[in-house]
């Protein structure tokens, strides 16, 4: 708009006029001048310690980087780049170790390996990592499929991807184990997708792609195991977890939306066995770990972007939702996730 003639009004309105618009031209001037972007505060850095994150491709690339390096950002961040992947091979798992804690990898065929995790070299945060191959007689046409950190007492339960619970006492696993040995026929009950550690008087919570769930006492499935979900036509389960009636379940989508699931708000099944109910409205769910109020989560995604933060940020709730934002994703999807104090 052109500025009209304002010469015949009055003297001291056409000052004040002017001073508006010397005003307004100051702080249009101060608007477009380059300044330095201030970022938003992130949560303060741990200091250096023992833990590590470990992640590892789907064909068996794995890396190993100090925790204290991936700064806490606030819940629906990008994240950063982690493991420097190839077309075809994204990040599959997610672990969060001590580096004198041994990790287990199981494949597909549910053959178990013990890996120290001090023999792996540090890392960098984006790095390549190197594979599975050159520490593990794996092979060549094994994947891995469950990677966990290890522990010397009670139990590691497995879920397979048929809804099957294999339990498996802890020394059967320990520093004995010969490379390779066979958990179970996994032609019979399938490969294994998920894992949790008890003490034999947990719950186990199964979750499966389309959402569902079960939870039921530990108690309640005989050694070495049956079946634990009975799934619908199309599903597949994708994760194991031992609770307890207060624990928390963060259950998180492909899409980057995830929630806290109360157990006090999800009733156990008197049995194993039965069909799941409906956990999470998700299209692809794609993890869920045990979470406590304090603790840190982290989230991968395919395109190897990686994010930290509190759990609290995430609104703890006991009944079915579509969950809040907890990832910011561009063409991308969540593969996998942890959870460390």
């Amino acid at each position: 708009m052109e500025r009209p003639d304002l010469s015949h009004l009055d003297p001291t309105i056409l000052a004040y006029i002017e001073s508006l618009e010397a005003e307004l031209g100051e702080l249009r001037a101060a608007h477009t001048e380059s300044a330095p972007v201030v970022e938003p505060s992130l949560e303060p850095s741990e200091p250096p310690g023992p833990f590590n994150v470990i992640t590892v491709s789907a064909t068996g690339q794995i890396k190993r980087t100090p925790r204290h390096l991936y700064q806490r950002q606030r819940r629906g961040g990008m994240g950063l780049f982690d493991l420097e992947v190839t077309d075809g091979d994204p990040p599959a798992h997610l672990v969060i170790a001590d580096e004198a804690q041994p990790l287990l990898v199981i494949t597909q065929r549910a053959k178990a390996f013990r890996l120290l995790t001090n023999d792996l070299p540090t890392a960098p945060i984006r790095a390549r990592g190197e594979a599975l191959a050159n520490y593990l007689p794996i092979a060549a046409d094994e994947r891995p499929t469950v990677v966990t950190a290890t522990r010397e007492r009670g139990y590691l339960v497995l879920v397979t991807e048929r809804g099957y619970v294999r339990i498996i006492p802890a020394h059967l696993v320990g520093e004995k184990l010969t490379p390779g040995f066979t958990l179970y026929n996994a032609d019979d009950f399938g490969m294994p997708v998920g894992a949790c550690w008890t003490a034999g008087d947990h719950d186990l919570f199964i979750a499966t792609r389309q959402g569902q769930a079960i939870r039921f006492s530990e108690k309640a499935m005989s050694l070495p195991g049956g079946l634990g979900l009975r799934l619908e036509t199309g599903d597949a389960a994708i994760a194991i977890v031992a609770v307890r009636p207060d624990s928390g379940v963060f259950l998180l989508g492909a899409d980057g939306k995830g929630t806290i699931r109360l157990m006090a708000g999800f009733n156990a099944n008197k049995a194993p066995g039965a069909g799941g109910k409906l956990a999470l409205k998700t299209d692809q769910l794609i993890g869920a770990v045990a979470v406590k109020e304090n603790d840190d989560v982290f989230i991968i995604s395919r395109l190897s972007k990686l994010i930290r933060f509190k759990a609290n940020e995430i609104p703890p709730k006991e009944g079915v939702v579509q969950g809040v934002n907890c990832m910011a994703l561009r063409a991308d999807e969540t593969v996998s996730v942890a959870s460390s104090q």
